[in-house]
């Protein structure tokens, strides 16, 4: 872990890195988020991927709210040491807050933007809003 946590370059964004989740069996893109060094030792540590949110500025394990939870299954590390792609099991169906599969459920089709995404729960029903 220590080799890791020196090659990644955590000063260019106020001690943030991107971190991109993918499914690791299917190859899907599910989103895109931001880890600190908190958060990827936890992840690390309990093979449970934690987040830093920066609009709550709290770490955040993934699905303690819905349930969704994304279990690490590799990291690889991008060539400026400031991104992270981390292959994920996603328990539970959805990744997005909004109850769809993948944050990226907008796709444009000619010169417009359609939903694509599959909803897998009501964030109504899940977060109470």
């Amino acid at each position: 872990m220590d080799e890791l946590l020196r090659a990644i370059d955590f000063e260019k964004h106020d001690g943030l890195v991107t971190a991109i989740a993918q499914d690791d069996a299917s190859g899907e893109v599910l989103m895109v988020a931001w880890m600190n060094e908190q958060a990827l030792r936890q992840t690390l540590a309990s093979g449970q991927v934690h987040y830093w949110s920066r609009s709550r500025n709290a770490l955040w394990r993934k699905g303690e709210s819905s349930g969704n939870v994304q279990l690490l299954r590799s990291l690889s590390l991008d060539c400026d040491g400031d991104a992270v792609l981390l292959r994920v099991e996603q328990r539970g169906g959805a990744a997005c807050h909004t109850g769809k599969r993948s944050c990226f459920f907008r796709r444009m089709e000619g010169d417009r933007l359609a939903e694509v995404g599959v909803q897998v729960f009501d964030p109504a029903k899940v977060y109470g809003r």
